[in-house]
């Protein structure tokens, strides 16, 4: 069903940043650093893939993820919701249904065997496609799959995550430039503050998190082992 409640994006955020604490989803750690995909260290991660097991959150979310993109491109802009492989094809589903539209999803690089595809299911020509990901750091991996959908010959103009880094400044124009908006429902700058706000971490830990996320490169380099 198409959600027909929209809170405004304020709120959407800080809800989103809340529910994503609440399921354990945030992880803040000074002392022992996350090792990102990139090989680099850091005192934050997020697994967004953890909302699957949790329905009311999830369904929650899907409805705010529906209804940004809605009131952001229109209410008639897509004919397809595509997902980005692994991560974005259950929350793709889920907007999808929403939506009443088809899906379909887009793998990383062609399987290697069979018609040897990257997009599976039914994709046609001209179609204006939605890539949903859970997730999005620099843009750089929306990047493959839009041109996988592209393709296609059909045209993909928005991505839609539930949540975005914003800590890198390169990741908006990057998107941008290859004619791509992104939709977002919270960041890190609104996770930090609902962990403020209701204590979730020690000081300590939200002090260094909120330095890595100021300047997340000088972090780094101070920080190499």
């Amino acid at each position: 069903m198409i959600p027909s409640a929209y809170p405004d994006k304020a709120e959407i955020a800080k809800l989103s940043a809340a529910m994503l604490l609440e399921i354990g989803a945030v992880h803040f750690n000074a002392r022992e650093l996350f090792t990102h995909s990139s090989g680099k260290k850091a005192p934050t991660y997020v697994d967004c893939r953890k909302l699957i097991s949790y329905p009311r959150i999830r369904a929650t979310l899907m409805d705010f993820l529906t209804c940004t993109v809605m009131r952001n491109a229109g209410f008639e802009s897509f004919d397809n919701i595509a997902g980005g492989e692994t991560a974005g094809i259950p929350f793709a589903a889920l907007v999808a249904e929403r939506m009443a539209l088809p899906m379909t999803y887009v793998r990383k690089k062609p399987k290697g065997y069979g018609r040897n595809a990257r997009i599976e299911g039914t994709m046609i020509e001209g179609e204006r496609v939605l890539l949903v990901e859970d997730m999005t750091t620099d843009g750089g991996s929306k990047l493959s799959f839009v041109e996988a959908i592209r393709e296609t010959g059909a045209n993909c103009a928005h991505t839609a995550v539930i949540f975005y880094y914003d800590i890198f400044p390169e990741t908006i124009p990057t998107l941008q430039s290859h004619g791509i908006a992104l939709h977002h429902l919270c960041t890190w700058w609104d996770v930090l503050a609902v962990a403020k706000d209701q204590q979730t971490f020690d000081t300590e830990t939200l002090t260094e998190v909120e330095a890595f996320l100021k300047d997340p490169v000088a972090w780094q380099e101070a920080h190499q082992a």
